[in-house]
């Protein structure tokens, strides 16, 4: 026999109790939401209530989609499976606990989410103290957890992990005959799964790196950085080959101190030079000329005052305002 889908199932329900349930919607919002007990779901306004509590819940996770969590992220997607399996066997006249205890599941994930919990949980609980089938393909599914492919997984890893409590509580009920279509489902889901995660190509993560090459006094080649500062390019570098990053971009501000040389002009051309110095340096060191850009700001922007400073003193305190800025903007 062909299951309709839950959107289907959902549709044609509320086409039949379209104004008692509208008019019941709010009430069913209200505290966690609580199926009929399954002796006392024999009467039209228990069907109409029960309606109204999926449908108050599927609002709620479409909320959560509208304000910015993607569909495939794992806990909407397990939210929303819980919620289909409930609906599903609640359409079938399960009168376990297993209804109401995907409910629960997927309420308790949902609140977690509104509430922005963090970490969120990835366990999946046997509810209904379902039967635990096909270890195989919880394994399978544990071996994409921590893997770059998990990004593109997440909504089948989900759904995998759901249908195979759906089967191992139909397995309790009625045997291997009524589990099966579940675990053939669960299997599809873990194919589907192995198959993204092979193939993601993840959501680039943006980073910026920084480092500020500080210059001996009215100096502005490469040589004449101080070695503790060139360190900081170094080490940013190096990150960038061992992590395999994408240099996206390449800022660079250059700045002088106050000390004037023969005219105003000259800080000016000074810190034109320093930045154009770590330029070239960089390019030497494989980064493309094409990623990087470069302005001068002269005196104009320094971080250290030293008013009062000995004049003996004062080249040294001055150091920091004679830097070339590097931003490194990066992919991984």
């Amino acid at each position: 026999m062909t299951i309709p889908s839950t959107p289907l199932l959902i549709g044609l329900l509320l086409a039949i109790v379209q104004a008692p349930v509208l008019a019941q919607s709010s009430d069913a919002q209200a505290g966690d939401p609580q199926l009929t007990p399954s002796k006392a779901r024999i009467t039209d306004e228990s069907i109409y209530r029960d309606e109204s509590t999926y449908q108050a819940t599927q609002d709620r996770i479409q909320a959560l989609n509208d304000g910015g969590r993607p569909v495939r992220d794992y806990h909407l997607s397990k939210a929303q499976c819980w919620l289909d399996v409930s609906f599903h066997e609640y359409s079938r006249n399960d009168r376990s606990d297993f209804p109401q205890g995907a409910l629960d599941e997927s309420t308790k994930l949902i609140t977690a989410m509104e509430q922005g919990v963090t970490p969120l949980p990835n366990e999946t609980p046997a509810v209904n103290n379902a039967a635990r089938l096909r270890e195989d393909l919880w394994k399978r599914l544990g071996a994409i957890y921590g893997t770059p492919g998990y990004e593109c997984a997440q909504q089948e890893m989900a759904c995998g992990e759901v249908e195979l409590v759906h089967a191992g509580n139909e397995f309790n009920q009625q045997g291997w005959r009524h589990a099966k279509p579940y675990v053939q489902m669960a299997e599809d889901h873990v194919n589907d799964a192995e198959a993204l995660a092979r193939n993601c190509t993840p959501v680039p993560q943006n980073m910026e790196l920084t480092a500020n090459l500080v210059f001996d006094f009215d100096r502005d080649t490469i040589k004449q950085v101080r070695p503790d500062s060139m360190r900081a390019v170094t080490e940013a570098l190096a990150r960038v080959k061992d992590e395999n990053l994408r240099v996206t971009s390449v800022r660079l501000i250059g700045h002088a101190d106050r000390i004037q040389g023969p005219n105003r002009q000259y800080n000016e051309d000074l810190s034109k030079r320093r930045a154009m110095a770590v330029r070239d340096y960089l390019v030497a060191q494989g980064i493309a000329a094409d990623v990087i850009s470069y302005e001068w700001r002269g005196d104009r922007e320094p971080v250290q005052a030293c008013e009062g400073v000995p004049a003996k003193q004062l080249h040294e305190c001055l150091l920091p305002n004679r830097r070339v800025e590097v931003k490194f903007d990066v992919q991984r």
